[in-house]
């Protein structure tokens, strides 16, 4: 039951994760909206209101791991502990690694995985004394098979993978459930925010419908509700995840082969 449940999720500002909030609210939850735009947070805070549903917003740097502890702090005073925490929060260009600096690959790190893990290691000892929880992790088809011009891009997702098993691992018999969510192209602010990006989308995803939010965000209610362990949509793209798993060197050499390509005589950028 999501009803009465106090869900906080991050990168709540617009995308999957606004729509998450939105999704979460029409069943009755009482939502957490964290971002770094208190604007947009606040906007998404009145759609909630609008609908009868209950918002908080909190503006934070999710890079920043004290400012996660102190939002953390101050939420719990206010409003206790989250029953479901969603990790929506994700950034980073995608590139080849001669095209990306040392920052900008501590950057695409930094968010998703090190946000989700410090939002998760914020709230983990109180959900622990109580028995009970949910945590969501978003990430991407992109750590179960790659392509070429975003390295960076999907080390970090690979990490978020990573680190959603093991915690899976970790809270086995605790009463806290553990969802990775993978889904495949959704169309949000993201590629807005990462111009260069979406032109490196191999071209065998075009046999694959694109996705919006609030497609994703109807996953995560379901998968909430049904305790899923992963989530993979739409239903082509968990074919071909599933294709994958038997032929994985066929999977990986067709997503290669249509990926992207450099522009011919490109020469290395050195930092």
């Amino acid at each position: 039951m999501i009803s009465g449940k106090l869900v906080l999720i991050t990168g709540a500002s617009s995308g999957i994760g606004a729509a998450a909030a939105k999704a979460m609210a029409k069943e009755g939850a009482r939502v957490v909206l964290l971002a770094r735009s208190e604007k947009a947070l606040a906007q998404v805070a009145g759609e909630i209101a609008s609908i009868g549903g209950m918002a908080w917003t909190y503006r934070v740097d999710l890079t920043d791991p004290k400012a996660i502890a102190a939002v953390g702090t101050q939420i719990s005073r206010q409003l206790g502990t989250p029953d479901i925490l969603i990790n929506s929060a994700g950034a980073g260009k995608w590139r080849f690694i001669d095209e990306t600096s040392p920052i900008e690959a501590v950057e695409c790190m930094t968010v998703p995985y090190f946000a989700a893990f410090n939002i998760v290691h914020t709230f983990l000892p109180a959900m622990l004394r109580r028995k009970s929880g949910h945590i969501v992790n978003i990430s991407s088809v992109g750590s179960k098979f790659v392509w070429p011009g975003a390295t960076a891009y999907l080390a970090a997702r690979w990490a978020l993978a990573g680190f959603t098993e093991a915690l899976r691992a970790d809270l086995a018999g605790s009463g806290i459930h553990v969802t990775l969510l993978e889904p495949g192209v959704v169309k949000s602010p993201y590629w807005e925010h990462n111009p260069g990006s979406r032109e490196r989308i191999p071209k065998l995803a075009k046999l694959i419908p694109e996705l919006i939010p609030e497609e994703v965000a109807r996953a995560i209610v379901r998968g909430v509700e049904r305790n899923r362990r992963i989530i993979v949509i739409p239903f082509i793209m968990r074919l071909t995840c599933g294709l994958h798993a038997v032929f994985p060197g066929l999977i990986q050499w067709l997503v290669t082969k249509t990926g992207y390509r450099r522009p011919p005589l490109a020469g290395l950028r050195r930092h």
